[in-house]
């Protein structure tokens, strides 16, 4: 019964850390959207198509 216990201590850790890492990524990833766009948004003139 002990094995069971550590194996979802295991799996309860593992899947904090994914999360956190999640968030990390998630977050980063939003914070250079908004600066990337940020940029084209004040070079919008000199944009030609």
């Amino acid at each position: 019964m002990e094995n069971v216990y550590k194996a979802m201590r295991n799996t309860g850790a593992a899947n904090i850390a994914i999360g956190i890492i999640m968030i990390v990524t998630g977050v980063s990833a939003g914070t250079l959207a908004i600066v990337t766009g940020a940029n084209l948004l004040k070079k919008k003139s000199q944009l030609t198509f």
